[in-house]
């Protein structure tokens, strides 16, 4: 997977680079069953220069996977624990999304096992009611 990495307002060090590489590994594992059509982007950033109490620090995952985009975000006072929560919402979304496609792939295998059971004759049924009586 491809990832474009951008730092707004902060420089981008190799410290801050192999910790958003180390981050996004584990999505890669995630992501492999999408194919090679998957796209990323990746945004560090300092909210503002002038906190009272420290800096906020933000980052920001978007993901093209086919069929949706995930977008997770997150902020901390630390960056490397902002990045960590972005990780970590950007990982539940995809594996929301997988577990939607294999249940709808289910369904149809199952709507199309009912179809070639069903005799032409007979009549359709949908739970406990049967549909189209009088035909």
């Amino acid at each position: 997977m491809l990832f474009d990495i951008k730092a707004t307002k902060i420089t981008l060090t190799e410290g801050i680079l192999s910790a958003v590489e180390r981050q996004l590994k584990t999505l890669d594992a995630k992501v492999e069953r999408f194919g090679s059509s998957v796209t990323g982007r990746v945004e560090v950033c300092k909210t503002t220069a002038h906190h009272k109490k420290g800096d906020v620090f933000h980052a920001e995952i978007i993901i093209r996977l086919p069929g949706k985009t995930v977008f997770a975000e997150a902020q901390n006072t630390d960056l490397y624990v902002a990045i960590g929560e972005a990780r970590k919402e950007a990982e539940r979304q995809i594996m929301e999304h997988k577990g939607k496609r294999e249940a709808l792939v289910l369904r149809g295998a199952r709507e199309a096992k009912r179809r070639v059971r069903r005799l032409p004759g007979e009549p359709r049924r949908h739970g406990g009611r049967v549909l189209n009586e009088g035909e």
